[in-house]
């Protein structure tokens, strides 16, 4: 059987209302700008801020004793003269540990990273899968 004919008017009339009414509310909520999530825009990274993050991140990862900073240079995703500039910067930030402390060193891992990737240019050069050894310690 079911409802009167003119129960069920009623009832898709409401319902109808009902739906525009959320629907307008939420439209004005979204336009009026609510909670609507920021649209992202794109950020081009220059090779001297890719150089900085990367140097900057495994030298800190070699201070704090990390097991990953075992790692070699086309493991950690770096040129051979990012790694080179890596161990240069090591080698001062563990210097400026010893005098300094913990804190600065990752402070000067940070700024010295910056300041030679930007000298360089971002050290991208000489990627290639062959680095000279070092020469043997003098005996």
């Amino acid at each position: 059987m079911g409802l009167p004919r003119h129960t069920r008017a009623t009832t898709a009339l409401r319902t109808a209302l009902t739906t525009t009414a959320v629907l307008g509310t939420l439209t004005a909520c979204s336009a009026a700008g609510g909670d609507a999530a920021p649209t992202p825009t794109a950020q081009a990274t220059t090779p001297a801020e890719l150089c900085t993050n990367l140097v900057a991140y495994w030298v800190k990862e070699a201070l704090n004793g990390s097991k990953w900073a075992g790692l070699d240079w086309e493991q950690k995703g770096l040129s051979n003269e990012q790694f080179a500039l890596h161990d240069e910067v090591l080698a001062a930030a563990r210097a400026k540990e010893r005098t300094a402390g913990r804190a600065a060193a990752l402070a000067l891992a940070d700024e010295e990273s910056r300041r030679r990737c930007a000298a360089t240019n971002g050290a991208t050069g000489s990627s290639d899968n062959w680095r000279a050894p070092s020469a043997p310690p003098s005996r």
